[in-house]
C-alpha cells in the first residue's frame, strides 16, 4: 500500500488540476489606465477583430479632448487564457495616431490586467522634424467594473 500511495497521489492531482485552470482574460468591456485614461473595447469577433473608443486623460496639445476611435485585432485564442492583441487609436482632436500591443492576464489575485506598450506618431511640419515625431511609452489598464458587479 505505501507504494500506491505516491500513486494515488500523482493521479488524483492530475484529475483534479484542470479545475484549477487559469481564469480567462477578456478584452470586451471597459479599461482604466494608470494615468486615469479610459477606453472602451466592443465584441472581439471570430477573426479576432474589434473596435471601440478611447478618451485619454493626458495630451500635449492645447485642442480639447475628444473621445477617440479604436481598431484592433485580439491572437486567436483557441486554448490560450491571456491572449495578445493591438490597436490603433485615431486621435479625433490631433494629427497624432498612436498603436497599442500587449496581453491581457490575470493577476495571482484574478484581476484581469493589459499590459500594454505604445508608439504615438505626431504630424510634423518637414523631415527634418522627423527625429522628434514618435514618443514611446508603457500603460497598465485595469478592468472597470460596473455599479451592478
Amino acid at each position: 500500500m505505501v507504494q500506491a500511495t505516491p500513486f494515488l497521489l500523482v493521479l488524483s492531482l492530475a484529475l483534479v488540476a484542470p479545475g484549477f485552470s487559469a481564469k480567462k482574460c477578456v478584452l470586451t468591456g471597459r479599461w482604466m489606465n494608470d494615468l486615469g485614461s479610459n477606453m472602451t473595447i466592443g465584441t472581439v469577433n471570430g477573426q479576432g477583430d474589434f473596435a471601440g473608443s478611447y478618451h485619454t486623460a493626458v495630451t500635449a496639445t492645447t485642442n480639447k479632448i475628444r473621445v477617440s476611435p479604436l481598431q484592433g485585432s485580439q491572437h486567436h485564442t483557441s486554448q490560450n487564457s491571456q491572449p495578445t492583441f493591438g490597436f490603433t487609436v485615431n486621435w479625433s482632436f490631433s494629427d497624432s495616431v498612436t498603436v497599442f500591443t500587449g496581453q491581457c492576464f490575470v493577476d495571482e489575485t484574478g484581476k484581469e490586467v493589459l499590459k500594454t506598450m505604445w508608439l504615438l506618431r505626431s504630424r510634423v511640419d518637414n523631415i527634418k522634424d522627423d527625429w522628434k515625431a514618435t514618443m514611446v511609452g508603457i500603460n497598465i489598464f485595469t478592468r472597470l467594473h460596473s455599479q451592478r458587479e
